[in-house]
Protein backbone atom coordinates (compact mmCIF):
# COMPACT_ATOMS: atom_id res chain seq x y z
CA UNK A 1 0.00 0.00 0.00
CA UNK A 2 1.26 3.57 -0.57
CA UNK A 3 -0.24 6.56 1.13
CA UNK A 4 0.22 10.11 0.98
CA UNK A 5 -0.73 12.05 4.45
CA UNK A 6 -1.88 15.35 3.60
CA UNK A 7 -2.82 18.20 6.10
CA UNK A 8 -1.47 21.77 7.79
CA UNK A 9 2.02 21.82 10.11
CA UNK A 10 0.76 20.43 12.98
CA UNK A 11 -2.10 18.41 11.85
CA UNK A 12 -0.83 15.23 13.35
CA UNK A 13 0.74 13.82 10.24
CA UNK A 14 4.01 12.23 11.82
CA UNK A 15 2.80 11.18 14.68
CA UNK A 16 -0.22 8.80 13.20
CA UNK A 17 2.09 7.93 10.89
CA UNK A 18 4.45 6.43 13.50
CA UNK A 19 1.33 4.38 14.33
CA UNK A 20 0.04 3.45 10.98
CA UNK A 21 3.70 1.90 10.80
CA UNK A 22 3.00 -1.05 13.66
CA UNK A 23 -0.28 -1.97 11.44
CA UNK A 24 0.82 -1.46 8.22
CA UNK A 25 4.22 -2.74 8.42
CA UNK A 26 5.13 0.16 5.64
CA UNK A 27 8.47 2.69 6.15
CA UNK A 28 7.49 6.13 7.48
CA UNK A 29 9.40 8.66 5.03
CA UNK A 30 9.02 12.44 5.71
CA UNK A 31 10.90 14.54 4.14
CA UNK A 32 11.03 16.79 7.08
CA UNK A 33 12.95 14.75 8.71
CA UNK A 34 15.08 13.30 5.67
CA UNK A 35 15.82 17.40 5.33
CA UNK A 36 16.88 18.39 9.04
CA UNK A 37 18.97 15.04 9.14
CA UNK A 38 20.70 16.73 6.10
CA UNK A 39 21.46 20.00 7.41
CA UNK A 40 22.18 18.17 10.95
CA UNK A 41 25.17 16.12 8.60
CA UNK A 42 26.04 19.43 7.05
CA UNK A 43 25.56 17.63 3.74
CA UNK A 44 25.84 19.70 -0.04
CA UNK A 45 21.64 19.48 0.61
CA UNK A 46 21.06 20.23 3.83
CA UNK A 47 23.53 23.88 3.76
CA UNK A 48 20.95 25.10 0.47
CA UNK A 49 18.25 24.28 2.68
CA UNK A 50 19.17 25.18 6.33
CA UNK A 51 17.79 28.56 5.95
CA UNK A 52 14.67 28.07 3.55
CA UNK A 53 13.59 25.40 6.97
CA UNK A 54 14.27 27.54 9.60
CA UNK A 55 12.29 30.33 7.97
CA UNK A 56 9.11 27.98 7.27
CA UNK A 57 9.57 28.43 3.90
CA UNK A 58 9.37 25.48 0.98
CA UNK A 59 12.48 23.80 -0.23
CA UNK A 60 12.46 23.66 -4.00
CA UNK A 61 10.72 21.13 -6.03
CA UNK A 62 14.10 20.00 -7.44
CA UNK A 63 16.09 19.30 -4.65
CA UNK A 64 12.40 17.33 -2.72
CA UNK A 65 11.63 15.26 -5.67
CA UNK A 66 15.46 14.43 -5.87
CA UNK A 67 15.43 13.20 -2.30
CA UNK A 68 12.33 11.77 -2.55
CA UNK A 69 13.37 9.23 -5.25
CA UNK A 70 16.50 8.41 -3.92
CA UNK A 71 14.99 7.27 -0.22
CA UNK A 72 11.64 5.40 -2.63
CA UNK A 73 15.01 3.66 -4.65
CA UNK A 74 15.57 1.76 -0.78
CA UNK A 75 14.76 -1.83 -0.74
CA UNK A 76 12.01 -1.39 2.66
CA UNK A 77 10.01 1.13 0.13
CA UNK A 78 9.39 -2.35 -2.21
CA UNK A 79 6.26 -2.62 -0.67
CA UNK A 80 4.83 0.49 -0.19
CA UNK A 81 4.97 3.44 2.07
CA UNK A 82 3.89 6.28 4.00
CA UNK A 83 4.52 9.70 2.92
CA UNK A 84 4.58 12.77 4.99
CA UNK A 85 5.32 15.93 3.73
CA UNK A 86 5.43 15.04 0.43
CA UNK A 87 4.10 16.13 -2.31
CA UNK A 88 3.63 19.57 -0.95
CA UNK A 89 2.81 20.73 -4.28
CA UNK A 90 1.36 19.97 -7.70
CA UNK A 91 4.25 19.69 -9.33
CA UNK A 92 5.67 17.17 -7.15
CA UNK A 93 2.54 15.23 -7.14
CA UNK A 94 3.22 15.05 -11.26
CA UNK A 95 6.38 14.07 -10.15
CA UNK A 96 4.98 11.24 -7.92
CA UNK A 97 2.84 10.14 -10.41
CA UNK A 98 5.41 9.32 -13.07
CA UNK A 99 7.46 7.87 -10.61
CA UNK A 100 5.51 5.47 -7.99
CA UNK A 101 1.79 6.42 -8.14
CA UNK A 102 0.06 6.67 -4.94
CA UNK A 103 -2.84 4.31 -3.82
CA UNK A 104 -4.50 7.15 -1.57
CA UNK A 105 -4.02 10.93 -0.32
CA UNK A 106 -5.06 10.44 3.08
CA UNK A 107 -6.16 14.33 4.36
CA UNK A 108 -6.03 15.20 7.88
CA UNK A 109 -8.18 18.46 8.58
CA UNK A 110 -7.69 20.38 11.46
CA UNK A 111 -8.31 24.40 12.09
CA UNK A 112 -5.36 26.95 12.47
CA UNK A 113 -6.19 27.71 15.85
CA UNK A 114 -5.31 24.08 17.07
CA UNK A 115 -2.47 23.82 14.28
CA UNK A 116 -0.61 26.95 15.78
CA UNK A 117 -1.60 25.45 19.55
CA UNK A 118 0.14 21.99 18.97
CA UNK A 119 3.29 23.48 16.83
CA UNK A 120 3.87 26.76 19.88
CA UNK A 121 4.11 23.67 22.18
CA UNK A 122 5.68 21.18 20.73
CA UNK A 123 8.96 19.85 21.84
CA UNK A 124 11.36 17.57 20.12
CA UNK A 125 14.68 15.44 21.31
CA UNK A 126 17.73 17.20 19.56
CA UNK A 127 19.11 13.66 19.56
CA UNK A 128 17.01 11.00 18.60
CA UNK A 129 13.60 13.23 17.39
CA UNK A 130 11.40 11.63 19.51
CA UNK A 131 8.34 14.36 19.56
CA UNK A 132 6.96 15.93 23.60
CA UNK A 133 4.05 18.53 23.74
CA UNK A 134 4.48 20.42 27.15
CA UNK A 135 0.47 20.27 27.58
CA UNK A 136 -0.45 17.50 26.54
CA UNK A 137 2.53 15.31 26.37
CA UNK A 138 5.62 16.48 28.11
CA UNK A 139 8.72 14.66 28.80
CA UNK A 140 9.16 12.99 32.15
CA UNK A 141 11.89 15.39 33.12
CA UNK A 142 11.70 19.42 31.90
CA UNK A 143 14.07 19.66 28.60
CA UNK A 144 15.43 15.88 28.80
CA UNK A 145 13.87 12.89 26.39
CA UNK A 146 12.69 9.94 28.04
CA UNK A 147 14.09 7.71 25.36
CA UNK A 148 17.23 8.45 25.39
CA UNK A 149 18.41 11.59 27.81
CA UNK A 150 18.87 14.17 24.69
CA UNK A 151 17.96 17.34 25.02
CA UNK A 152 13.93 18.88 24.25
CA UNK A 153 13.70 22.12 22.42
CA UNK A 154 11.69 24.25 20.64
CA UNK A 155 12.66 23.71 16.40
CA UNK A 156 13.09 27.38 14.64
CA UNK A 157 10.05 26.19 12.48
CA UNK A 158 7.87 25.40 15.41
CA UNK A 159 7.84 29.24 16.73
CA UNK A 160 4.87 31.08 16.17
CA UNK A 161 6.38 33.25 13.47
CA UNK A 162 7.92 30.83 11.44
CA UNK A 163 4.11 28.26 11.82
CA UNK A 164 1.76 31.48 10.43
CA UNK A 165 4.50 31.25 7.27
CA UNK A 166 4.34 27.72 7.04
CA UNK A 167 0.37 27.89 7.41
CA UNK A 168 0.31 30.88 4.86
CA UNK A 169 2.77 28.99 2.36
CA UNK A 170 0.44 25.41 2.99
CA UNK A 171 -2.98 27.22 1.95
CA UNK A 172 -0.93 28.37 -0.92
CA UNK A 173 0.33 25.63 -2.38
CA UNK A 174 -0.43 22.98 -0.76
CA UNK A 175 -4.27 22.76 -0.52
CA UNK A 176 -4.59 22.46 -4.07
CA UNK A 177 -3.59 19.23 -3.49
CA UNK A 178 -6.17 18.15 -1.88
CA UNK A 179 -8.87 18.96 -5.22
CA UNK A 180 -6.18 17.51 -7.32
CA UNK A 181 -6.20 14.03 -5.83
CA UNK A 182 -9.74 14.37 -5.20
CA UNK A 183 -10.02 14.77 -8.95
CA UNK A 184 -8.35 11.55 -9.16
CA UNK A 185 -10.32 9.57 -7.33
CA UNK A 186 -8.03 8.86 -4.55
CA UNK A 187 -8.86 11.35 -1.75
CA UNK A 188 -10.07 10.06 1.81
CA UNK A 189 -10.21 13.10 4.68
CA UNK A 190 -10.25 12.51 7.89
CA UNK A 191 -10.70 14.45 11.20
CA UNK A 192 -7.78 15.46 12.72
CA UNK A 193 -8.86 16.80 16.17
CA UNK A 194 -8.25 15.03 19.12
CA UNK A 195 -6.19 12.44 20.23
CA UNK A 196 -4.01 10.49 18.33
CA UNK A 197 -5.98 7.11 19.14
CA UNK A 198 -9.11 8.72 17.73
CA UNK A 199 -7.54 9.74 14.63
CA UNK A 200 -5.54 6.12 14.33
CA UNK A 201 -9.63 5.15 14.82
CA UNK A 202 -10.47 7.45 12.11
CA UNK A 203 -8.00 6.47 9.82
CA UNK A 204 -8.46 2.53 9.78
CA UNK A 205 -12.55 2.60 9.04
CA UNK A 206 -11.83 5.25 6.83
CA UNK A 207 -9.36 2.61 4.97
CA UNK A 208 -11.15 -0.40 5.77
CA UNK A 209 -8.38 -1.69 8.05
Amino acid sequence: MKLIFLGPPGAGKGTLADLAVDELKLPHISTGDLFRAAVKDGTPLGLKVKDILASGGLVPDDLTIALVRERLAQPDAARGWILDGFPRTIPQAEALEALEPADKAVNFDVPDNIVVDRLSTRRVCRACGKIYNVKGMPPKKEGVCDVCGGEVYTRDDDKESSIRTRLENYRKQTEPLIAWFGGRGKLVTIDGTGGPAAVLERFRKALGL
